[in-house]
């Protein structure tokens, strides 16, 4: 049975360190529940154990489990209510279309030193979202949630700036006991290859005392982040 979560405290039955928790608690920080567009389920078992958790923001929804979840039960319940995205682990094979990609994980804490930049860990975002690829977004819808988050303590954006100029960008878009998602990592084209990212991401990493987690497409940026300590850990699929 797959039920609507209405209180936060129904969430402690329920604990896996993974990219797909720290997501979905990282909402749950964010929003609790009590906003109508961030919506929470459990799926329970004939015994009321959680076998798995799912988020949904706007239509668009996150899945985390146990090994006793039901993905005929799972399958139905998107099929029924719709969606645009679905996000999870290779484990849930529904029966729509996907793209895939690669899991990444480190807890190592390189430091990497460069010259002649600093780093703000409290940027405006305006000019984060100028300098990443948010061409298909809505400044202002995006700017609510980020700006939303990150007074929760659920997100951080953190630029590096040369001259007061920003030359590189990233963002933990969910944060959570002390485990870390990054994503949208970008360099001005004029300053790629000189160490700025590389840079950028090794400060944020020891930033986080616990995990950082990152999902990338299957063939891009694997050497990167292994010189920085990440490792390949699983596939995430984003069902659409």
């Amino acid at each position: 049975m797959i039920k609507l979560i209405e209180k936060s405290d129904e969430f402690n039955a329920f604990n896996k360190e993974d990219i797909f928790y720290i997501r979905i608690m990282s909402l749950l920080k964010a929003y609790s529940t009590d906003y109508r567009f961030a919506l929470f389920y459990k799926q329970i078992d004939e015994n009321e154990n959680i076998t798995a958790i799912i988020s949904r923001l706007d239509n668009d929804y996150t899945v985390c489990h146990n090994e006793n979840f039901d993905r005929n039960e799972l399958n139905d319940f998107f099929k029924t209510l719709g969606f645009n995205s679905i996000l999870c682990d290779d484990e849930v094979k529904l029966d729509f279309s996907f793209d895939f990609g690669v899991i990444m994980e480190t807890n190592k804490k390189i430091e990497k030193v460069i010259n002649y930049a600093a780093i703000d860990e409290y940027p405006k975002l305006m000019d984060l979202f100028n300098l990443e690829d948010y061409s298909s977004a809505d400044f202002e819808s995006w700017y609510v949630d980020v700006s939303h988050r990150i007074r929760h303590g659920a997100a951080k954006a953190v630029t590096l700036n040369v001259n007061d100029e920003i030359v590189s960008s990233g963002i933990f878009s969910s944060i959570y006991n002390d485990n870390a998602i990054l994503t949208s990592v970008s360099t001005l084209p004029e300053f790629r290859k000189m160490g700025y990212a590389s840079a950028l991401v090794s400060a944020m990493v020891c930033d986080i005392k616990g995990k950082v987690y990152l999902m990338r497409d299957k063939n891009k940026n694997e050497e990167f982040y292994k010189k920085l300590g990440f490792e390949n850990i699983g596939y995430w699929r984003m069902y659409k």
